[in-house]
């Protein structure tokens, strides 16, 4: 979700925000850390190597579960309601894409494998969950369907993906609001 936190600070840069207040405050590094761990993770399987993967949906949580720093610190607590909306709208519709697909989440790879994040060939079973999508997959549009050529995401992931950007741009408006003597309301 790196992208996602970058897309909030170039945001937050071109609305006028300085990003070096925000990267003084201690609540972004456990963020940060869990971030190279996940692009630990990316690169691992771009060599070809599947064992940390199951080891994602952990870092998952502990990733969401990370951003509580900057929202107890900062008071996003309306934010964080929000973006909590979008976790449960895209948990919701992973969770109908799995089940209309009998317990799997059908993956549909392009420029992935332009990048060689997905090998052509035989579908590598990285997990028990994602499967190469074919004709046969229902409610195609919830799928892993957005490639990047790094992640293949669903819309429920870019749903996800919301709460990360809420609060990381929330946060870094409300910090520089306070620095210069706003309130933010």
């Amino acid at each position: 979700m790196l992208e996602t936190i970058l897309l909030a600070l170039l945001i937050g840069k071109f609305k006028g925000y300085k990003l070096k207040p925000l990267i003084k405050e201690w609540p972004i590094y456990p963020i940060v850390v869990l971030e190279l761990i996940n692009l630990f993770l990316q690169l691992t399987i771009f060599k070809g190597n599947y064992s940390f993967i199951r080891y994602a949906s952990i870092l998952k949580t502990l990733y969401l579960s990370s951003f509580i720093f900057l929202i107890v610190k900062y008071k996003r607590y309306v934010g964080a309601m929000a973006g909590s909306l979008f976790i449960f709208l895209g948990s919701y519709c992973n969770k109908l894409a799995i089940a209309s697909n009998k317990g799997k989440m059908p993956v549909f790879p392009t420029l992935s494998y332009i990048t060689g994040y997905v090998k052509q060939g035989p579908f590598i079973k990285a997990d028990d969950l994602h499967v190469l999508g074919n004709a046969s997959t229902k409610v195609k549009f919830l799928t892993d369907i957005i490639d990047t050529g790094y992640c293949i995401m669903s819309i429920g992931d870019v749903f996800i993906r919301f709460f990360v950007f809420i609060i990381v741009f929330s946060t870094l408006k409300y910090i520089n609001k306070t620095e210069i003597g706003a309130v933010d309301i």
